[in-house]
């Protein structure tokens, strides 16, 4: 993690340590042996005094690494400082840098003796070892007395210019001591900034941003020129430098460019236009909407070149990485952070609860973006419960319909976890799904209702809390649960739960009116003894029942009133006052006493359970401000995108300069290895040939990221200077450039030899370097169709590719299982969906109940049916006014198994309204959820005028309700429609006997079972009439049953394969009792919703 508000903790520790092994590897045995001797004493220490004033430089050398020892054992070595501060100015190059480590550590401590040494420390900075030059200069920014500021200064400067970069390096850091010491110095370090910013070294460029960030973080001009070099040179800067560097980055992109998200938004309004419009207005429309937004070349620059840190080792540099494409990146490319984050959670438990923190407040407004990596966020045993409940928060906001009976199974085991602080939180997170998804808000409260006869106080006392929230979203369903609470109120001792007890039974108090006034009388004898908070609930039902029922309760109010009258504590003696003067009318009370019914039984709103992490995003990721959700000190805010974008000319670059620092950042690019450092994936391909077709796609679209890398590194200079030099001539290569472009994205990994031919173009001369950066715009193409090409692009591309074209069209269509670039992991097995297929029932009664042995799938006994043929119901596709004349119907043909034995079938009949030929009647652009599929139909060449032609398509709905959207096209037109299914259409009918069906429906209870009461009329009740209205309804295969009262009816969904079982019993009285029970909790809910009206109409 790392706050854009810190600074280096020790400016000077990155020389100590390497200076410190150096010395500590040089040591001698004896030396070694004799160290126990010398670490404590006086005496021991008046020897090193000893051997610092000898005359030999050996015996000086022995005991300063002797005294650096101790300093790197933390032992003190304070008193030590005046015997070695008369050594720096030794000629021994080795003793001057170990008496600088020292000088370093205790210049600050000892100021007024470091003082003496100045005049030193200022010949040191002109000495030839530039080792020595930037450790004077660190000692020297070291000692904080005001009265050495000028001098600092001068060194400062001096140092800035100097040919070492480590020294300049050194004077950047100083910077911010100086700073520190000497606000007024401001102007004069500026200076110092704008000049160091300018250089071309990797060695100084993360630190003098730390410096610009500390002293000037609001000169944004000084960035303007550096732009471009500083996200060249990012990813051979040091790691730390990369994370300050990302992090001033994100604040500039968003004060420069335009909002990449505004595109989105227009998008969605022209979607909505009148069909009533004319063609050119429409036209006119569809060219504004394409203008509306294109990405600045300096943007898609930034996003480019930290792509590849995502890989880095530090969790830091991928977490500044990550928010930076979170802030800044178009909503569509933000998703590749996903991958890298979800690595960062196998480092140590301090990493992943930063990670995990941010991912938690992503997850809350994108959960597509981790939905693939739901089992990743699973909670294991060995994690300590602050990660524990961090996980619990992410996996409660990336519930949905399709995944929710995986993650409450999941939540059941939690339930039962020893630590108890998390097993509440579970209970807490269970009921933020009931809230969020309403079709398992029944179902979770049964399941919480059977927590509380759970034996750990703590689980019943938080289940309590829990279902007090749910029952105010729709009490008037629940009495009998409030009268199973009040039951339990003699056995829970926590008081929160006593509280929410006694809340809801005085909330609720017309709806049990003979247990209320009981329970008042049971909550008067234990008064004395209660807990404040139940007091406070007990005075509120004294209140309500007495306004409500004061024949029973009047003395029973007034006998705890007069209790708690002499309470010790004066919250509850206040209450007790003003509940006397509302509810009991004197000649004193005011005109309140009224209105007392309306004050104590006012309908009360539904209390929102919301994730902790909802109100963060205002902070930036990463930052500490962030974490501890208050904002820290020197936390910079990102500001909001500006409405216009500022003047893209002033990060030109004059031609000269650009060159000749491209020109020397070009020459150890070539020196480098051919990108082994990022992937893994490459190292496996190099070593052996013979890899699989998937594996060698993703290894080569792993490296060929990193040669694109490198390439832009050595066009850089090309590309700042290209811009200014020569517009036109770009300009007229423009169209050839995005050609190339588009004949190279259409291959999701290109072959061997293609990358052996563009390995040697790019090495071989100047003209080659313009292809080389062809390749890479072709290659970024593919994240942004709009982005300018900023090189001229070589024929020979274009040629490769299009030879290309026929093997990467099979490529292309075979999904990439490969995807997943982390290392092995068990979790990251191919994910077509993110809903785990269940093998056992959700939730027992008990929450007790094993469920490893279940698997309903393997049954030999259960068989598809094949359905009796009922006509279904045709939905309307595409009307002929929006279609331009082509309108479109679709049903479901209920054929199983025609496209595969996960997909629906779809029959979709085109009619032609116009009195022309429509021509290439076909699908493109599909927008499915994760996990959807779709198998299109057979384009259809040419529809006659008033011609009808029906063709079949299969759609993998994953067991969801959800919409199916894509285009339907003709040559000139696009149209933009969509398919909900029924939930009866996402079945497939099985046959089994009534004793097979009558064991399965026993696996199948507690919150698996959904239940309804219907009103039957007589003429609907006969056997054939039930069947046909069932069957049509929903594709259910009929079950024998030996009574006549009772209709079984079993079918198992599409997708996963999970049973549904469906039993209508008549009852006397003209009512049934339908009943269904499913693993799919979700998908039995809306079943039942959408057969109640079917059996129940006329």
């Amino acid at each position: 993690m790392s706050g854009n508000g810190l600074s280096y903790s020790d400016q000077g520790g990155e020389a100590a340590p390497e200076l410190a092994q150096e010395a500590a590897a040089s040591m001698t045995p004896s030396a070694s042996a004799a160290f126990g001797l010398f670490s404590s004493g006086t005496k021991k220490n008046e020897d090193l005094k000893q051997m610092l004033e000898s005359s030999k430089d050996s015996a000086k050398l022995d005991a300063m690494k002797r005294i650096v020892g101790m300093i790197a054992k933390g032992k003190n070595a304070s008193e030590l400082f005046p015997a070695v501060v008369k050594n720096v100015a030794s000629k021994n190059i080795e003793i001057k840098k170990l008496v600088y480590v020292y000088l370093m550590r205790y210049a600050e401590e000892q100021q007024d003796l470091a003082l003496l040494s100045i005049s030193t420390f200022q010949r040191a900075l002109k000495d030839p070892n530039q080792l020595i030059r930037a450790s004077a200069l660190r000692v020297l920014s070291s000692i904080r007395v005001p009265i050495i500021v000028p001098i600092m200064m001068l060194a400062i400067k001096e140092a800035s210019s100097d040919l070492s970069p480590y020294v300049r390096k050194n004077a950047a850091h100083a910077i911010q001591k100086l700073y520190s010491l000497d606000p007024e110095q401001k102007d004069m370090l500026i200076e110092v900034i704008e000049k160091l910013l300018k250089d071309r070294s990797t060695l100084v460029a993360g630190s003098v941003v730390m410096a610009f960030e500390e002293v000037c973080p609001d000169r944004i001009d000084l960035i303007h020129k550096n732009y471009r070099k500083l996200c060249n040179l990012l990813v051979d800067v040091e790691e730390w430098g990369q994370v300050v560097i990302i992090h001033m980055l994100t604040r500039y992109a968003r004060t420069q460019f335009v909002s990449p998200w505004k595109d989105d938004e227009v998008v969605e309004e022209y979607n909505e236009n009148n069909f009533y419009q004319s063609d050119e207005e429409q036209k006119e429309k569809v060219q504004k909407v394409k203008n509306t937004y294109t990405m600045d070349p300096d943007h898609r620059l930034l996003l480019r070149n930290t792509k590849p840190l995502l890989q880095s080792r530090n969790a830091a540099v991928v977490m500044a990485v990550a928010q930076l494409y979170w802030h800044l990146a178009p909503k569509s490319e933000a998703g590749i952070v996903s991958k890298s984050l979800v690595r960062l959670l196998r480092s140590n438990r301090e990493v992943q609860y930063i990670v995990l923190q941010n991912i938690a407040t992503m997850s809350i407004q994108r959960k597509g973006m981790f939905e693939p990596y739901l089992k990743s966020f699973y909670v294991r045993s060995t994690d300590p419960t602050m990660i524990k409940t961090l996980k619990l928060d992410i996996l409660t906001n990336l519930a949905n319909e399709a995944n929710i009976s995986t993650l409450l199974r999941e939540f059941q085991t939690y339930v039962k976890s020893q630590d108890k602080q998390f097993a509440a939180a579970t209970i807490e997170a269970i009921g933020r799904c009931a809230t969020n998804i309403t079709e398992v808000t029944d179902t979770c409260l049964n399941g919480l209702v059977c927590l509380l006869s759970n034996r750990d106080e703590i689980v019943v006392a938080e289940s309590v809390v829990v279902i007090k929230k749910l029952l105010q979203t729709q009490p008037a369903n629940h009495g009998e649960i409030i009268k199973h609470m009040a039951k339990l109120l003699d056995n829970i001792t926590v008081p929160v739960a006593r509280a929410s007890i006694l809340w809801l039974i005085g909330e609720y108090c017309e709806r049990v009116p003979k247990i209320a006034p009981d329970v008042l009388r049971k909550t008067a004898k234990s008064f004395t003894n209660e807990d404040d908070l139940v007091k406070l609930q007990i005075l509120n039902l004294g209140a309500k029942l007495y306004l409500t029922n004061s024949k029973q309760t009047k003395l029973l109010t007034q006998y705890i009133l007069n209790l708690s009258k002499y309470d010790q504590s004066y919250d509850i003696r206040d209450r007790t006052r003003f509940i006397r003067q509302l509810i009991v009318p004197n000649e004193k009370s005011g005109a309140l006493s009224k209105y007392a019914k309306k004050i104590f039984l006012a309908q009360k709103p539904a209390p929102l359970l919301e994730s902790p992490f909802k109100d963060r995003d205002h902070f930036q990721l990463g930052t500490l401000s962030h974490t501890l959700n208050s904002r820290a000190t020197g936390y910079l805010e990102l500001s909001d995108w500006p409405g216009v974008a500022p003047d893209p000319s002033v990060r030109n670059v004059d031609i000269a300069e650009a060159k000749e620092w491209t020109g020397i950042r070009g020459k150890p690019k070539k020196e480098k290895p051919t990108g082994k450092f990022y992937s893994e994936s490459e190292e496996e391909e190099g070593e052996s040939a013979s890899t699989s077709t998937s594996e060698s796609a993703s290894g080569s679209e792993s490296e060929k990221e990193d040669k694109e890398e490198t390439s832009s590194d050595e066009s850089s200079g090309s590309y700042s200077s290209s811009e200014e030099s020569s517009n036109s001539e770009s300009d007229s290569k423009e169209s050839t450039a995005k050609k190339t472009s588009r004949a190279a994205a259409e291959s999701d990994s290109e072959d061997i030899k293609v990358k052996g031919i563009s390995k040697k173009r790019s090495t071989s001369s100047s003209s080659d370097t313009d292809s080389t950066s062809s390749k890479e715009s072709s290659s970024d193409s593919k994240s942004e169709s709009d982005s300018k090409s900023d090189t001229v692009s070589g024929k020979s591309v274009s040629a490769i590719s299009s030879k290309k074209e026929e093997t990467t069209v099979q490529d292309r269509k075979a999904p990439n299982k490969q995807d997943v670039f982390l290392l092995d992991l068990d979790d990251f097995c191919p994910v077509t969906t993110p809903m785990a297929v269940p093998a056992a029932a959700l939730l027992s009664p008990s929450l007790t109940a094993d469920l490893e042995g279940l698997s309903l799938s393997s049954s030999s006994v259960i068989d598809v049916a094949t359905q009796v043929s009922m006509p279904t119901k045709t939905h309307e596709l595409l009307h002929r006014m929006s279609g331009k004349g082509l309108a479109a119907n679709y049903h479901f043909s209920r054929q199983p198994g025609i496209f595969g034995d996960c997909m629906v079938s779809v029959q979709v009949t085109v009619t032609n309204t116009t009195d022309q030929k429509i021509e290439n009647i076909h699908i493109e652009e599909k927008k499915l959820p994760p996990g959807m599929r779709m198998h299109e139909f057979s384009p259809i060449e040419c529809l006659e005028p008033a011609g009808s032609i029906t063709v079949s398509m299969g759609i993998d709905f994953c067991d969801s309700t959800q919409t199916a959207s894509f285009q339907l096209c003709t040559k000139d037109d696009h149209f933009n429609v969509s398919i909900q299914p029924p939930v009866g259409e996402l079945l497939l009918p099985v046959t089994m006997s009534e004793k097979d069906f009558k064991k399965e429906q026993g696996m199948l209870t507690g919150m698996n079972e959904t239940s309804a009461t219907i009103a039957v009329a007589p003429q609907n009740s006969t056997r054939l009439v039930i069947i046909e209205r069932v069957v049509k309804a929903a594709n259910l295969g009929v079950v024998p049953s030996g009574q006549d009262n009772i209709h079984r009816f079993a079918a198992k969904t599409v997708h996963s394969g999970s049973l549904m079982l469906v039993t209508v019993e008549l009852k006397e009285s003209s009512t049934a009792q339908l009943v269904i029970n499913t693993e799919k909790t979700v998908i039995g809910s809306i079943l039942l919703r959408e057969l109640k009206p079917v059996l129940s109409q006329g």
